[in-house]
Parts: C-alpha cells; structure tokens; sequence
C-alpha cells in the first residue's frame, strides 16, 4: 500500500501509475492524500497552470489554441471490499478503483505530463465525491463555485467504458415509500396492522414492471425500476407499524427529471412517494461536430451510458461531453474489480494521438 507522502511518478506508464493511485486509498469522502498527491505532481509540470478548490484539483494549459478540450475523473472509490493493495495477473490489474475509475485518472495524469504541445488547450480535472449523493459531488460544486473553470468546447469524461465512446446517460432517481400501520405484540397479532405486509403490493408491482427500451441517435438506453433496500421492524416480538422500501429509477435521457419523479408517482398510485434523490441524463448529442471529430479519431461503434454519470453536468454546463475511459463498467464496484493493463495504454496512445494530431 502506498504512503500518503509517496509522491505520484507521471513518468510510470499508465499501468504503473493507475497501480500507484490504487494503493492510494481515497473512499469518498477521504480523497485529501491524493488530491494532495495529484496536485503536488501537477503542480511540477512547468506548462500547466494549476488551481484547486477543497479536494479538487484543475490543471489546464493557455497555448491560446482556437479550442479548449477538458479531460475529467473523479478521485474517489466505493469502499474498499478486501481488494487492496492492487495486483498484477497477467495483462490485468486487480484493486479497488481500477476499472472506477484510477486507470482513467492515471491516463489524465499521463496526458497532463507528456502534451507540451497540444493541437487544442487542455483542461485536466481531478474531483471528489462522485460517488456519492449528488450534493456533495466535486464537479457540482465546482460549476456552482468556479464555472469559469470548467470552461471547454468539448469534454472527455474518463469513466469506465471498455475503450469505446458511451453517448450521453441515464438519469437517476431515488425515492422511498413509506408504510404505515399498528404496533402490537406479536403474540395478538390480530390487534395490529403489520406495515411490512404491506410492503407485498408495492414489490408486486415491481416485479411486474416492464421498462422500456429506448434508442436516441442510434442508441439504445435501457430504463430500470428497482427495490433497492427494504427496512422495516422494531423486535422479534413486536408487529412493525413502519416499513419504508427505497426504489431506484434509472431512466432514459429523453425523461426530465420532473417526468422521471411523475412516472414513479403513477407506477405507485395510492403510495406516499418521497424522491430522496435525483440527478438528470444527457443527451448523448452524437451529431455535433466536436463528438463527431473525437469518434472518427479514436474509433469503435458508440454506445450508451447506462449508468448516470457527470456528462449530464457538463450537458447542463452547454458543453458537449462523452465517457471514453479504459475500465470496464461491467467491473465497476465489484470485489474483484479489475482493468485490462493493454486496454489503458489503448486509450491513452488515443487520446494522445488526438489531440496532437499525431
């Protein structure tokens, strides 16, 4: 396991160096060390100017190029899952963080060492708490804060794809329904109105719940409603008078968030519903001629994001933005997550030759 004092080595290639950020800890919400670490190297490199802002790290270079292109990764993990330190098998690199998303920060740190030159300005930014509920993300704060900042005609969001460009994604919506009945003794169970029973209505319908399949410029998003957790009880012997079970929505781009909260609402008619938490898709916006530029030069047939992620932040911001990163998100935040060594040198030999024209 790293030390948090070990400086970050950019000259290491992308394997190495995602290995080096793995075994640097950073759960959310703990992400200080390498922040720290991240803007120490940065800060080392002459051709960059560097600006932070809590545990969030900005870099860009001012060559005065006609367009400005922002890379972006976040720096925090889910919890460590008896998946650390990191470890090599072959051609792929097992740790926590891997695949969501190290190796595409260290693809990121590789490009902010080694482009002097660009062919477009570069931005590199470096962010907290993606994670983690909407509130407290990194890049949210930053576009509330320092938009200026974030400023870009076109951005590459590092997060896991398997080396192909993702369009665009999902919305997310959390929301529970809450339950209500009578506490009493289990033994006089006749004298009280059990709440978690009535939990079976609400999970029928669940079960019976067909989401839809939608394509937008050619691609295909796929919505989904679930339970997510179901808590509920007081004792062994006591007939629960609550039960709240909690649902997520992940759903298509072409839903606001004030449809996504409504077609919950009628999905659970006759239910309480209380939305906890909600964040919007994005357009995957193929068609414009800065996505279409970065597909023609990094190549492989586009997909979509199912999972939501920062696009969304950067559509809202008026800046067109793709998911393009080495780690694979069938991986993401599993105990054995892992990422392909090969599949991060692909991507950063891409990226590179992209933006220098190479």
């Amino acid at each position: 396991m790293s030390s948090p004092n070990t400086p970050l080595d950019l000259s290491l290639d992308g394997g190495a160096l995602t290995a080096q950020l793995v075994d640097l800890p950073s759960v959310s919400g703990d992400e200080q060390a390498l922040a720290d670490a991240v803007e120490e190297a940065l800060r080392a490199l002459p051709h960059l100017t560097v600006d932070r802002y809590g545990n969030n790290v900005v870099a860009r270079t001012n060559l005065g190029r006609a367009e400005r292109v922002l890379l972006a990764g976040h720096l925090d993990t889910v919890p460590i899952a008896d998946n650390l330190p990191s470890r090599v098998e072959g051609d792929l690199l097992y740790g926590c963080g891997t695949s969501d998303m190290k190796s595409g920060v260290a693809v990121q740190l590789r490009l902010a060492a080694t482009l002097t030159e660009p062919n477009h300005d570069l931005t590199f930014v470096f962010y907290d708490c993606e994670e983690v509920e909407a509130s407290r993300n990194g890049l949210g704060h930053l576009a509330a804060e320092h938009p200026d900042w974030l400023a870009a005609d076109f951005a590459v969001l590092m997060e896991p794809s398997g080396a192909v460009v993702e369009g665009g994604c999902q919305g997310t919506l959390r929301a529970e329904i809450v339950l209500t009945g009578t506490r009493a003794h289990s033994a006089r169970s006749w004298l009280g109105d059990n709440a978690i029973h009535k939990a079976v209505e609400v999970l029928r319908r669940l079960a019976e719940y067909e989401p839809r399949r939608v394509v937008i410029d050619g691609l295909e998003y796929r919505e989904g409603l679930n339970a997510t957790r179901i808590d509920g009880g007081v004792a062994g012997n006591v007939i629960p008078d609550e039960c709240t079970v909690q649902v997520n929505f992940r759903y298509a781009p072409d839903r606001s968030e004030q449809q996504a909260a409504d077609h919950v609402r009628e999905v659970f008619a006759g239910y309480p519903i209380r939305v906890t938490d909600t964040a919007p898709g994005a357009l995957p916006g193929l068609d414009r001629p800065a996505a279409q530029a970065f597909l023609a030069a990094v190549g492989g047939e586009p997909r979509a994001k199912f999972g939501w992620t920062d696009v969304a932040r950067f559509s809202a911001l008026g800046v067109p933005a793709v998911n393009y990163g080495p780690g694979d998100p069938n991986l993401a935040h599993k105990r054995d997550e892992h990422c392909s060594l090969s599949a991060i040198a692909e991507v950063e030999l891409r990226l590179a030759a992209w933006l220098t024209g190479a």
